[in-house]
């Protein structure tokens, strides 16, 4: 049977950025991959982000989603931008209800750490939903980096991975052509979310264990 994993992705565009390059990896190994989009900035802040805004981005969504080898893609509607006013555990409990569904192996969840603070409140719920107090199939969970979000962080917790995930040139240039899907995401550099930016993050993440591209991850937990 094929490992199933699953991504919470704060936002449309994170699971992209933090894991674009693992999912091209391991979709061609032929692993059942699934991205959880929790939020819709719409519901958060209105006077923001329009219907048609929404709309565009969970298209843009798709779109790279559907090129860098997802398998399944989902939508919840938690409040994007007005996260920290919904309670943790019914956060826990949409995951929960994932989890269940998919059965995964290995779960990937944004940094604690990230200045967002919808970022830090899904680790958090993913870490209540996650605690290993029920049977489940659960054996990996990783945290990873979000450009513009984990570098950025106000606490002094720098992001130090310890977990690394090669990756060969078609998986980085396919990370990168995935990301400009999100044409409405996408900046010009010196911009941390731009292509060049995403490159040079994987060359200085691959450089730290001699390696070409990697994406950093942090062990949150794993069971042997």
């Amino acid at each position: 049977m094929n490992k199933k994993i699953l991504i919470l992705s704060p936002h449309a565009d994170d699971e992209i950025l933090g894991c674009g390059g693992f999912i091209s990896k391991y979709s061609k190994k032929n692993y059942h991959i699934n991205v959880l989009i929790l939020t819709n900035a719409n519901k958060g802040a209105p006077e923001i982000y329009s219907s048609k805004d929404i709309n565009l981005i969970r298209n843009e969504s798709i779109n790279a989603n559907n090129f860098i080898g997802t398998k399944k893609l989902f939508f919840e509607n938690l409040p994007a931008l007005n996260l920290s006013n919904y309670p943790i555990y019914k956060i826990a409990n949409i995951i929960n209800k994932y989890i269940a569904e998919i059965n995964p192996e290995i779960v990937l969840i944004p940094s604690g750490n990230d200045i967002n603070d919808d970022h830090k409140i899904i680790f958090k719920a993913a870490k209540v939903a996650m605690r290993p107090n029920k049977k489940n199939n659960i054996k990996k969970i990783l945290s990873y980096e979000v450009l513009s979000e984990t570098e950025w962080n106000e606490d002094e917790k720098p992001f130090n991975p310890n977990y690394f995930v090669s990756l060969d040139k078609s998986d980085i240039n396919k990370k990168v052509k995935a990301f400009l899907k999100y044409k409405s995401q996408a900046k010009k550099f010196p911009h941390p979310r731009s292509k060049e930016a995403i490159f040079n993050l994987s060359k200085v993440r691959g450089s730290k264990v001699f390696m070409r591209h990697a994406e950093a991850f942090k062990v949150e937990r794993i069971l042997d």
